[in-house]
């Protein structure tokens, strides 16, 4: 059995310098493993965790998952700084921020996963900017060998409350990993929020190119610029019924983005998507079992990524349950 554990691990290398004392502190992280499919996690915590900007939830930062010789996450980015919205890995999840508008600034809002944040004086939220974090909550992780339960308890003057519990779990038997979830709202106000999972994925380090391909089971479009922020399709990417390939890889700078592909119907069936390398033969399968508001659409010149979105409302008192399902697979190169 796992012990739960309050974060707050510290690991120092100490050394001496011509400007005196340095130190080296290493962020927490754990390891799991089926036998199939082995992952390294980091672990939240507010002054040592290797994630600790204002955009993602801090839970299931996973740096690396390996099946079959493949590997399918890893560091994306350039530039590393725990401060940077942006610079984290795996499968990690955005949910939209809750009393936001009603702030004023100076004020509190929240962002599950990370806590109460201070609204600045602007014209509007921006996910890329880091805010500074007023109440960080209480997180607890309790790691077994297949799996990582976080649990993130926030209650805030502003009214919200929630328990906010993600659990990591490597499938038994099967090259699956599961992503459970559930949200309860232990504060006074409702929550009506958006959750999407932002996947960043580098299959054994394959830049975005022609190697690498989306799959639908619905045949899907992108929206004309005019009808909404849409780069790179027909010229960087292409669509062809159900599918995504790049015509060529994308250097620095160069982006294929929608903020919302078309074509899936509201049933929790079509809320799956496929991605294969060609070069290594690496796959992975990605369902949830919650009906689509949104599905944007990202790629950049080292990570590719679908987003699916849901929409989230509870009352005081009510919880949510929802999962994601990963499939990893392998296959003869040249085959897809």
């Amino acid at each position: 059995m796992g012990n739960k554990i309050k974060i707050r691990h510290f690991s120092f290398l100490i050394f001496v310098v011509w400007t005196g004392i340095a130190v080296n502190t290493k962020p927490p992280e754990v390891k799991i493993s089926n036998g199939l499919l082995t992952a390294h996690l980091y672990l939240p915590d507010p002054e040592t965790g290797y994630y600790r900007a204002s955009r993602f939830d801090w839970s299931g930062v996973i740096s690396s998952l390996q099946f079959d010789g493949h590997e399918y996450f890893g560091q994306w980015f350039e530039k590393y700084d725990p401060k940077i919205n942006d610079a984290i890995m795996g499968p990690v999840d955005e949910f939209g921020p809750l009393g936001y508008e009603e702030a004023d600034p100076g004020e509190t809002f929240i962002k599950i996963g990370v806590g109460g944040l201070r609204k600045v004086e602007e014209d509007g939220y921006r996910f890329m900017f880091t805010y500074d974090i007023t109440n960080p909550g209480k997180w607890t992780v309790t790691p077994y060998k297949d799996r990582v339960e976080f649990t993130h308890n926030l209650q805030d003057e502003t009214g919200y409350g929630y328990q906010y519990t993600k659990t990591v779990k490597l499938v038994n038997g099967k090259p699956k990993m599961l992503l459970t979830y559930s949200l309860k709202n232990t504060g006074k106000k409702p929550i009506n929020t958006t959750a999407y999972n932002h996947h960043f994925f580098v299959l054994d380090g394959e830049p975005t190119g022609p190697n690498i391909k989306f799959s639908f089971p619905y045949q899907i479009s992108a929206p004309d610029k005019g009808e909404g922020s849409t780069r790179g399709f027909g010229t960087l990417a292409n669509i062809n019924g159900g599918e995504i390939r790049f015509e060529r890889s994308l250097i620095k700078g160069e982006q294929v983005y929608s903020s919302g592909l078309r074509g899936f119907g509201r049933g929790a069936a079509d809320h799956q998507f496929s991605l294969e390398n060609s070069k290594t033969g690496a796959g992975v399968m990605v369902k949830g079992d919650r009906p689509l508001e949104k599905l944007v659409f990202w790629a950049n010149p080292s990570a590719y990524c679908a987003e699916p979105y849901i929409r989230i409302k509870l009352l005081p008192g009510e919880t949510v349950y929802y999962q994601n399902e990963y499939t990893f697979y392998s296959f003869e190169p040249g085959k897809n």
